[in-house]
Formats: C-alpha cells, structure tokens, sequence
C-alpha cells in the first residue's frame, strides 16, 4: 500500500462535454489525479437555497493521494462552475497493491510518467 494513503474524491459537476471532461483534464495534466470516471448522467436531489432541487449530473470518481489533495481540490473549486460544490475525500483503506503503486506514480509531484 502507498505510504501517505489513497483517496477516491467525489465530485458532481451539470455537465459531461462543458464541465466534467474539462475539469477531469486538468486534474490529470496538472498530475493530482491517477484517473477520473465520468459517471452518469447521475439524478441528484437535495435542498439549496430553501428550495428543493432535482438535477441531472455528472458524477466525477477521483483516484488521488493524500498528498495532492490540496491541489486537487483548489483546481476544482477554481474550476467548478457550482457555488458550493460537492467534493467529498473519501480513504481507501484496501485495494490493490499495485493499483495503489499506480495511482502513487501517477500522482508523484514533479513527475507525469
């Protein structure tokens, strides 16, 4: 298992083309996440601003470290169109050790293998 500890960051986004593959780009130019799924559309409700909501979105699976955290989520609160938008660290805790190597060597500051 990787030293510092994997993360799968969840994120949803309103769409696919203008705002999911745009902002799973830029996380894996800028080297903060080994691998995005682009999941949906999902169906999400919830209450925002005293209304409820009932919207389509793009659910974005973020397979990252610990360590790029940080990055990661300042690029996506710079990038997301959303006000407040959803972003949920969740720690792996077992998984594949050479999954887990993989997505360390993805993630490496400095270096994009």
């Amino acid at each position: 298992m990787i030293d510092e500890g994997a993360l799968v960051v969840l994120c949803s986004v309103p769409t696919l083309g203008g705002h999911a593959e745009r902002i799973a780009h830029e996380l894996l130019e800028a080297g903060v996440a080994a691998c995005v799924n682009l999941v949906g559309p999902v169906r999400s409700l919830y209450r925002w601003q005293g209304a409820l909501k009932d919207d389509s979105e793009i659910q974005l699976v973020i397979k990252t470290r610990v360590g790029r955290y940080a990055e990661l989520e300042s690029i996506l609160l710079r990038e997301h169109p959303y006000e407040v938008p959803e972003i949920l660290a969740l720690p792996v805790t077992q998984g594949s050790s050479r999954y887990l190597e993989w997505v360390e060597t993805q993630t490496r500051p400095g270096e994009i293998p």
